[in-house]
């Protein structure tokens, strides 16, 4: 984990190409302490990153983003409110690559969107 204690996994579900896994947030994390200091907010970059590492279990493989589209933030993640997400990803295998297609929910409420390409690393 990049960010150390800012999540954890409560479940974590992987069928051939599909992820469906829930976490958990820390919503006393220091990262948002300084992301809003009395507003929290999810930075979207680690929304992101947590797509990726969940990835990365799913495939037993260190993974590297190569490329990203179609990247959209729909709602605002407040870690007080919020502190639970459902994240589903897509993925195939072409070409050394991996192509995904994600979502971070929480409720009824989609929280990001993306389309992401990533490959194998040995770091």
């Amino acid at each position: 984990m990049l960010i150390e204690g800012l999540y954890s996994i409560s479940s974590f579900q992987s069928n051939d190409n599909s992820i469906d896994a829930s976490v958990v947030l820390n919503k006393d994390h220091e990262v948002f302490q300084g992301h809003f200091p009395n507003n929290p907010v999810m930075p979207g970059v680690c929304m992101m990153q947590m797509i990726k590492e969940l990835l990365e279990e799913a495939v037993s493989s260190k993974l590297q983003l190569k490329s990203s589209s179609n990247i959209k933030f729909m709602a605002i993640i407040n870690p007080e409110k919020n502190a639970n997400l459902n994240v589903n990803i897509q993925w195939t295998k072409e070409e050394g690559m991996y192509r995904a297609k994600s979502a971070i929910v929480f409720d009824a409420t989609t929280a990001l969107k993306m389309s992401s390409v990533y490959r194998e690393t040995s770091v």
